[in-house]
């Protein structure tokens, strides 16, 4: 008997670095297209897919903050950054066959929708990838932010974050070979650690509501997949 889903409907979270060029900064058509073939894989298993996605790649505010930039400029600038990132992954998944929407918090009729919670549920019951960018639309909340307050605007079951590791560490693995990964956590654990899963206002709303963040590698082929199967992949953080 095949193995039922998981999960029927989520919300991907990439971070801008998904995207980025060997060079660690721009947006690599390839990258683009590795993603796309891993949201089309899933997506072919009858599975609700939303996506929002990060500027790391394009803008990082805090350098801007360092230079003594307004908090607010640097945050729109930001959200103008992820609707590029946007453009790009929808391009990249429209040419793997996948019908897709792009929305944005902030108002660009020429590129995007209007970000519209009921709009983008009735998308997603069509069949329909839907990319959310311009984050929450106010400056001084994060992507991270967005992706809780979509995940949940949509009803999504899990709110995925995908990374270049296979889950949350007591410590950098990338630094220290010794590091320990985490199956599962709690939403208190998690912020009382410090583990810098996501930010704390994320967390919180996702506790708050009882929505599942689920961190894994999107970089192994095989991973999203057997996540919605239910299968222990990567590290998940519940109640």
């Amino acid at each position: 008997m095949e193995k039922s889903l998981a999960y029927r409907r989520i919300l991907l979270k990439l971070s801008g670095e998904a995207l980025c060029a060997p060079s660690g900064y721009g947006i690599d058509p390839e990258r683009a297209e590795y993603i796309a073939r891993r949201v089309s894989d899933v997506h072919n298993l009858g599975v609700d897919i939303a996506i929002v996605i990060g500027a790391g790649n394009l803008w990082r505010g805090r350098d801007g903050l360092d230079r003594g930039m307004d908090r607010a400029t640097a945050d729109y600038m930001g959200m103008l950054a992820t609707m590029m990132n946007a453009l790009a992954l929808m391009d990249a998944m429209e040419r793997f066959g996948l019908v897709t929407r792009v929305q944005s918090a902030v108002e660009m009729h020429a590129v995007a929708e209007p970000y519209i919670r009921r709009r983008a549920i009735r998308h997603l019951e069509k069949g329909r990838v839907v990319i959310l960018g311009g984050g929450t639309g106010n400056p001084y909340f994060s992507t991270d932010t967005a992706a809780a307050l979509r995940a949940m605007e949509i009803g999504a079951q899990v709110l995925i974050k995908a990374t270049k590791v296979d889950g949350v560490y007591d410590s950098d693995p990338m630094k220290n070979p010794d590091a320990v990964r985490f199956e599962r956590l709690t939403y208190m654990e998690t912020m009382n650690r410090r583990l810098q899963v996501m930010d704390s206002t994320a967390i919180s709303l996702c506790m708050e509501n009882n929505l599942p963040i689920l961190v894994l590698n999107l970089w192994n082929e095989d991973a999203l997949r057997l996540a919605l199967y239910g299968e222990p992949i990567g590290t998940l953080v519940t109640g």
